[in-house]
């Protein structure tokens, strides 16, 4: 399955094939993480058993990008081919009118500190996830992570550059202090990290001991985040509780079948790309020219259409995939000139998994506070970092189908994929953090996977290209630039430029802002499942 592709353009990183298992695969972006999956898996846990432990354990040993204060999406494939998925995007507040912000001197909304915070939906969905498919109680699934709260872990490289890019408001909330600067200085990597009040707090969710949503903790939540000033009623919380699970939204790629989360998730710019491309790419060279163009005009495309029809609870978003508007798109893209995409950017911390089990089950999840360490702020006395999501993803823009409403979920960047063969079944499951870049990457890798037969290591691996800005509320009006990470070839740089693209070029950093692929394939010519983890990060890839 290794593409032709290595003798072209040669893979980020050092790892060039993907790990291959014939009982279960799984990707993380670390350590712990996978080997807390692996340990699930192995002692007769699903795949839905493992992902909800390794998502415990990266709120423990992620804490930048992740959090039980945050949002959390999963896309789950049964063994039968039933597709379904969950998600949990919290709420906006009750008093969160327009008026609410400007009154008080804000032209948008901010990104930091209670103003910035929705409803946590992470809880919620990870419920109906545990609900609908689990085979372990969550309170042993959440075990491995409330040891790890207790005992401590070693901070990575990740976990150290985020605490030092904002140790001043991590200093400034007692909670984060106490979690991630307890001496007042940024720990070096291997020192270890305590989330000791994180830990006991899990132990009373799990056991559903304290109420998240409509008990003390969502008391306490509210009284904090009021007397700083969010226009929160407490109603929104206990609202922001009720996630049932929903079917995935899905398109054609090929012979594949690709499945996506829905609204208010970012999935069907996803599909919308893949039908944009969907014959154009196969045959040519991976990441030569016309195949570059193709992916950026795309979803430039998509960017354009979301910021000017989408909002997180209509269905406008299925217009874009209209044969006459694809027809459209096709015709403007094949004249080989660039065009200008709406606002956006690809920063935010962001983790996720892939996990494959021995009965073939499928499980994709993806969760995040926004941006790194969310609006900086924890619940007093409970370790939970709280996201911020309203600044992130909802608008001050009169009119718009995305501004800021009272109790409307803000539009996202996360979304997870599967995808799969009437005949051969489970094919791939993926995807990939990083903001507005998700949308992009993830169509990226599965053009490599699906258009070129790529390893998934090779997939994940291989340079990427960003359009940017893409649909974040802070970066309306920035220079559009088309971003290729160093190894993209010169020769295609050139063409793009001839073409019209504003070519900026960036290096690959482990950590950086090129997201965290994950993807585990199904080997079917050999009967073993293969596993790709991105050398962007601290990921690991396993499969026994």
């Amino acid at each position: 399955m290794t593409s032709a592709v290595d003798r072209r353009v040669e893979p980020v990183g050092q790892r060039k094939a993907s790990v291959l298992g014939g009982r279960f695969g799984l990707a993380t972006s670390n350590p712990t993480m996978s080997m807390v999956g692996s340990q699930v898996l192995s002692a007769g846990g699903n795949a839905v058993d493992a992902s909800l432990a390794m998502a415990a354990v990266g709120w423990m040993v992620l804490p930048g990008q992740c959090g039980v204060g945050g949002d959390l999406f999963a896309v789950v494939r049964e063994p039968d081919g039933e597709v379904w998925t969950v998600g949990g995007s919290g709420l906006g507040p009750d008093g969160g009118t327009p008026d609410f912000y400007r009154d008080r001197g804000h032209r948008a909304i901010p990104v930091t500190g209670a103003l910035a915070v929705a409803v946590p939906g992470a809880l919620a969905a990870l419920r109906a996830l545990h609900a609908h498919g689990a085979s372990r109680s969550l309170e042993e699934l959440f075990l491995p992570a409330v040891d790890l709260g207790r005992r401590g872990f070693a901070c990575t490289a990740k976990t150290r550059n985020d605490i030092a890019e904002h140790a001043g408001a991590l200093l400034a909330d007692p909670g984060t202090r106490a979690a991630f600067l307890p001496r007042g200085a940024v720990p070096d990597v291997g020192d270890r990290l305590y989330q000791l009040d994180l830990a006991e707090f899990l132990l009373l969710i799990a056991a559903d001991k304290e109420g998240f949503y409509d008990g003390e903790f969502a008391e306490r939540a509210v009284a904090s985040l009021s007397s700083a000033g969010a226009p929160f009623s407490g109603e929104e919380w206990g609202a922001a509780g009720a996630v049932e699970v929903a079917p995935a939204i899905s398109g054609r790629y090929g012979d594949a079948t690709v499945h996506q989360t829905p609204l208010p998730t970012p999935g069907w710019m996803v599909l919308q790309q893949a039908v944009i491309c969907d014959g154009v790419l196969r045959g040519r060279e991976q990441l030569d020219a016309t195949s570059v163009h193709w992916l950026a005009e795309a979803a430039r495309q998509a960017f354009r259409d979301r910021f000017a029809t989408c909002g997180s609870d209509t269905d406008t978003w299925a217009r874009t995939l209209d044969p006459h508007a694809v027809e459209r798109a096709r015709r403007e893209i094949s004249a080989l000139r660039t065009s200008v995409c709406g606002p956006a950017r690809v920063d935010g911390d962001t983790t996720s998994t892939v996990c494959v089990d021995e009965e073939g089950r499928s499980v994709s999840l993806i969760h995040s506070l926004a941006f790194t360490f969310g609006a900086r702020v924890t619940v007093p006395g409970t370790g939970v970092v709280l996201n911020n999501r309203l600044g992130r993803g909802a608008y001050l823009i009169d009119g718009h189908p995305n501004e800021v409403r009272p109790g409307r979920k803000p539009l996202h960047t996360l979304n997870a994929w599967v995808a799969d063969h009437p005949e051969r079944g489970l094919l791939h499951v993926g995807n990939c953090p990083g903001g507005d870049g998700q949308v992009q990457w993830n169509m990226q890798v599965i053009s490599h996977l699906i258009d070129h037969g790529s390893d998934p290591q090779d997939a994940v691996s291989l340079p990427r290209v960003t359009v940017f800005p893409g649909s974040d509320a802070d970066v309306v009006g920035q220079p559009d630039e088309l971003r290729c990470e160093v190894g993209v070839p010169q020769r295609t740089l050139d063409e793009l430029a001839a073409w019209g693209h504003r070519v900026t070029r960036v290096p690959v950093q482990v950590g950086g802002p090129g997201g965290s692929a994950m993807v585990v394939s199904s080997d079917h010519d050999h009967g073993v499942l293969r596993v790709g983890a991105d050398p962007r990060m601290e990921g690991t890839a396993l499969a026994i």
